[in-house]
């Protein structure tokens, strides 16, 4: 009866010891959940009326320039060299950066204000700008070239990707990262909006037919698309954590009672 004692207290000692192993991990896996808030996470609604979002330019921005009715103007000519592909001679738009005092220095204009403007708004105050100093009717093509997103998660190839259109939006992006891994939850799907000082969650579900139509998948400047796991992957992820908490354990019990029987004899 002496003997079992021990035995019996090693072994609930174990068994106590193991279940808190597995509350740490099932807690640890919770940690790594990313974005979470306290709404449900259903998808976004789409808001009816609201005004299309229209990206306005800040300090340090990239404009790319061209005079559609003249490409010789507003653009760079390369000069010297030959080469046997006509398009390489072409003459190449022209970047200009939107320095700290809200200007970009122009050709013939000088500095020009643009902070502040959307993309049309800024085209059609250098397009008039040009037309009473040097251009005749010029067609000022502007587009901003900085402007990206960040996609991680459970997509194939996660990082940074630039918006090359008004209209880019989350499947477009998505479709560029390769698509969802097989862990990815295709049912929830985040995308963090607004910058740090007004962060905002959205979810979507790409299950739902109604989120191609919804205006919140067009895509903003520094947005963040975070794919989580799906069930599956966290279950498979908690037992291989499971196991490998639990095996020296279990070890470590065999080895005590082999040494426990052994004393005995």
């Amino acid at each position: 009866m002496m003997h079992k004692k021990p035995i019996r207290l090693l072994c609930y000692t174990l068994t106590a010891l193991a279940y808190l192993l597995v509350g740490i991990s099932c807690s640890y896996k919770q940690n790594q959940l990313l974005f979470e808030t306290h709404l449900a996470a259903t998808n976004s609604p789409s808001i009816a009326g609201a005004a299309p979002y229209e990206y306005k330019i800040q300090t340090q921005d990239i404009l790319q320039m061209r005079n559609l009715q003249d490409i010789n103007y507003v653009v760079t000519v390369p000069s010297g060299g030959s080469t046997s592909n006509a398009s390489s001679n072409a003459p190449q738009p022209q970047t200009y950066q939107v320095e700290n005092d809200s200007t970009v220095a122009l050709p013939v204009l000088g500095k020009v204000k643009v902070a502040g403007l959307t993309k049309l708004e800024a085209a059609k105050k250098i397009q008039g700008l040009y037309a009473r100093t040097v251009l005749k009717n010029p067609i000022i093509d502007l587009r901003i070239m900085n402007l990206k997103v960040s996609v991680f998660g459970e997509v194939r190839s996660p990082g940074s990707y630039m918006l090359t259109s008004d209209k880019t939006n989350l499947i477009d992006v998505l479709a560029q990262a390769g698509g969802l891994t097989e862990k990815g939850d295709e049912k929830k799907i985040k995308i963090v909006r607004g910058g740090m000082t007004d962060p905002q969650v959205l979810f979507f579900d790409l299950n739902d037919f109604r989120t191609v139509s919804n205006p919140a998948i067009i895509l903003q400047s520094q947005d963040i698309i975070y794919v989580a796991q799906n069930r599956r992957a966290i279950k498979n992820e908690k037992m291989q954590d499971f196991s490998t908490i639990v095996q020296p354990g279990l070890l470590f019990l065999n080895t005590a009672l082999l040494i426990f029987t052994i004393a005995r004899k």
